[in-house]
Order: structure tokens, then C-alpha cells, then sequence
């Protein structure tokens, strides 16, 4: 098989990623005339893919402008790699008539890229034509017809979603005896640890540490070379150090509640499988510092609206009532928070109307061009948005806004999204070197023993 590649892209690719023309290397870029109509059929409106078919139109415009025999291929910009860049090509002859086989009847757009992928592989035989698609069914068919297709794997953030940084290290059992390097030193209320070793190259800013016999709990402050700064982590298991009348009931929502707590510490995501506390953890940790500590003005809380099942329509009202039905796991965990401030049903209607005055509910397709000034910001369902939408979003931050991520990555509702590509991989993994980030990954569930057995078993 020749090393001579030329990619033939479907339309999906191009509105997932408008710069996937320049993600091929050295390799050529082909795309067939019904790719172009597509774009031009879904250019309108405010949606993300539409802006996505805008910037690829944009793109495109550039590049013919730079070349008008557009027979030969437009070249497109060099690689950091330092090779020579591919070339970009349009069709710019009919395919034949005859070209599809008999198992590929009508006219669908589909058919008509496989026709001139077949097309192109009869007429250039010295080189593999490949066709990239997030379809999997059209790469299905194209497997039955003998062509090479691949999934367009660049928005990967790993290769394999088990390889996504957790957020803890379990340690020897002997590990302070190990480190006879450790040194202590102590302030009101903490405790500090810098240990020299050469493993600790594996550790990140904000990663807990524990030990296998469960004694020891501390949480990684500075990395720099092989020497580290480690403090003991707080414990929020005991009632009288609770967040707003809530305590961790295992060791991974003990560590969500140092991060959700620590205001040097400006972006959190917690991930982990239905009921294992994250959206209570969160709204506990965020109405402990707006209403108690007043470190921030307001919790505003937003979210992807994919629904399930079938769409029940437009909703009526505000923005904020339009929202309100996707709303509630937010509701259910407001009322299991009231009553641990309530005083009889008056106290309890009285923190229910302050609870609704400092939670805003914003949907998120008014995102774009706003800035958050002093606000407690949780994204829940963020699995199910894009690496771009997501950087849409962590962008509105301003001085003293401090952004949770939630989700679980195993319930992705967003097409050609997958657990690899998922916005939330995305900026887990890019975030774990941050000294003002943190990540943890919930490991088990506490809503009941039913829930948590329906999520092992189901």
C-alpha cells in the first residue's frame, strides 16, 4: 500500500472542526462539490455549526485567493513538524454516471462522496485515498465498497479514556518512611511537607496523595523538578467541620471539598458516575462562601440542554424560567440543603427565597462576549460540550470568579461527541499542570444503595 495519502473529508469533520483542512500534515486534502453544498446549505443561523461552516467558507475563500489553478491543489500552510505541507484539492470535474455500484441507489449526499472517492481511487491508483467521516455509518459503507475510512481523531485529548488524569496517587503504605528526605514545617492550622524524590516528576499541582492504609491524606501545593510541597488535606468528614451542613462520606468527596473550598484555586471539575455527589458537594461549597463568607456575589448555574428523549418543544417565560425544567438536579439538591438551615416552615420559606435570590440559572447560548465578575460559575452536563464551547465558556471569567465543571463522561448526549473527544476530557487534561486548577474523579456512588447498585450492575 502506497504512503501517498489523500484524505477525502466529509462535511460532518468541517463543522466539528473548521480548521480540520490544516490537520492532515504533509498529506492532501480533497473535498468533493457535495461537501460544498452542504456547507452552503447549513451556513445560516446563530448555532455552533453554523459559525463553524462560516470560518471553514472563510478559510477556504483565503486559500483560492491565493491560487487560481485550482487543478493542481492549493498548498496549504506548513506544519510545526517541519515537512512539507499537503495540498488542498476541490472536484472540479463530474464524477460518472456509472461510477456507483448497484448496492447504492438514489442520490444521497453520502453516496455521492463514496461515488467520488471511488472515482478518485480508479483514476490515481499510486496512492491510498481515505475517507475521514464522524459518520460511522458512512464509514460502514464505505468499508463495504473496499474504501479506506477513519474517524477524524485530532479533537482526541487521549487515546484511551482510561488514561485521563484522575486527580489522585495512591502511596506505599511506608511511604513517610521511604521519604527520609521529608522535611516538616508548620503554620496556624496547616501543615507543610517538602519531599525529594524522583517519582514525584508523576505528581501535578493540586493532585492528592494518600496512603494504602487510608491514614494519610495530603494535597500537592508546588511541584518544581523533584522537590514538592505537600500539605495535609482538611477533613470534612466529621460534623463539626461540615460545608453548609454537609460532610464527605468517602475519601474523593473529602478532596472535592478541599478544592470546591480553596479560593486560590479558580477552576474545579469533578467527574464521576449518577449519584456520587458532585452537584451536592458543589451548591454546598458555593452557598458556604456567597452566603457565610461572602467571597462571591452570586451562583450562577448553567448547563448543556440536550434532552433524552424526544424534544417537548419551546418553553415559555424568561430565560430563566426556560431553563428552569432542565434545572432539576439543582432543585433536588436545594431542597436536601434548606432544611439543615430551616426554623419550622417559616425558616424554611424564608432560606428558600434567599437561596432563589443568590442562584441565577443562565442558559449557555448567551454565553458568548459576557464576564463574570465575583461569581461561584457551575456548568453542569459539561460532558456534552465541545473542546471550543467549553473554552467559550471558561473564558467569560473575570478577577474572583472561581468555575466548577461537572459531568460524567460515560453519558455523553451530544452527537460525534465521544468520551476521548468530550470537552470536559479536554480541559481536564489540559488543566492538570495549572497551579490554580484541580480535578477529581468520584469514584463512588452515595445517593442510595439502590442507585449505587443500578450504576454497577445496569
Amino acid at each position: 500500500m502506497p504512503d501517498d495519502r489523500l484524505f477525502v473529508l466529509d462535511t460532518n469533520v468541517l463543522m466539528h472542526d473548521p480548521t480540520a483542512i490544516f490537520r492532515f500534515a504533509e498529506h492532501d486534502v480533497f473535498l468533493p462539490m457535495v461537501v460544498l453544498e452542504e456547507l452552503d446549505a447549513a451556513k445560516k443561523g446563530m448555532s455552533e455549526v453554523a459559525r463553524n461552516v462560516r470560518q471553514v467558507s472563510r478559510f477556504l475563500d483565503e486559500l483560492i485567493n491565493t491560487q487560481k489553478d485550482l487543478k493542481n491543489g492549493i498548498a496549504l500552510p506548513a506544519s510545526d513538524k517541519g515537512k512539507t505541507p499537503g495540498r488542498l484539492f476541490f472536484q472540479t470535474a463530474a464524477q460518472p454516471t456509472d461510477i456507483l455500484p448497484d448496492t447504492l441507489p438514489g442520490n444521497k449526499p453520502d453516496n455521492s462522496l463514496l461515488g467520488t472517492a471511488i472515482a478518485l481511487q480508479r483514476a490515481d491508483t499510486h496512492r491510498r485515498i481515505v475517507v475521514v467521516s464522524k459518520d460511522i455509518n458512512l464509514r460502514i459503507k464505505a468499508h463495504v465498497l473496499g474504501i479506506p475510512a477513519e474517524d477524524y481523531s485530532n479533537d482526541k485529548v487521549l487515546d484511551d479514556v482510561d488514561l485521563l488524569y484522575s486527580g489522585t496517587q495512591m502511596l506505599a503504605e511506608d511511604f513517610l518512611e521511604t521519604y527520609k528526605e521529608i522535611s516538616t514545617c508548620q503554620e496556624p492550622g496547616r501543615t507543610f511537607s517538602i519531599a525529594f524524590k524522583q517519582t514525584i516528576a508523576q505528581w501535578y499541582p493540586n493532585q492528592f496523595l494518600y496512603s494504602g492504609g487510608g491514614d494519610f491524606e495530603a494535597i500537592v501545593k508546588e511541584c518544581d523538578g523533584d522537590q514538592a510541597t505537600i500539605e495535609l488535606a482538611h477533613n470534612f468528614r466529621t460534623q463539626n467541620h461540615n460545608i453548609w451542613g454537609i460532610k464527605a462520606r468517602n475519601r474523593e468527596q473529602n478532596f472535592a471539598l478541599n478544592l470546591l473550598t480553596d479560593p486560590n484555586i479558580d477552576f474545579v471539575t469533578l467527574l464521576g458516575a449518577a449519584g456520587t455527589g458532585k452537584t451536592l458537594l458543589t451548591l454546598a461549597a458555593g452557598l458556604a462562601q456567597t452566603l457565610e463568607q461572602q467571597r462571591y456575589e452570586e451562583i450562577i448555574v448553567t448547563r448543556v440542554t440536550v434532552p433524552v428523549g424526544e424534544d417537548i418543544g419551546f418553553l415559555p417565560g424568561t430565560e430563566e424560567e426556560k431553563m428552569t425544567p432542565w434545572m432539576g438536579a439543582l432543585m433536588d439538591n436545594l431542597e436536601v440543603l434548606n432544611p439543615t438551615h430551616g426554623g419550622g416552615e417559616w425558616g424554611r420559606a424564608a432560606t428558600t427565597d434567599l437561596l432563589h435570590n443568590r442562584i441565577k440559572i443562565r442558559s449557555l447560548n448567551f454565553m458568548r462576549g459576557r464576564t463574570f465578575l465575583n461569581r461561584y460559575l457551575i456548568l453542569d452536563e459539561a460532558q456534552n460540550l465541545t473542546s471550543k464551547q467549553m473554552k467559550t465558556l471558561i473564558t467569560r471569567a473575570g478577577p474572583g470568579t472561581k468555575i466548577v465543571c461537572l459531568g460524567n463522561i460515560a453519558q455523553i448526549d451530544t452527537p460525534y461527541l465521544t468520551e476521548t473527544t468530550s470537552g470536559l476530557t479536554y480541559v481536564v487534561d489540559r488543566f492538570k499542570h495549572w497551579p490554580h486548577g484541580g480535578h477529581i474523579t468520584l469514584q463512588r456512588g452515595e445517593r442510595s444503595r439502590l442507585a449505587d447498585f443500578a450504576t454497577q450492575i445496569l
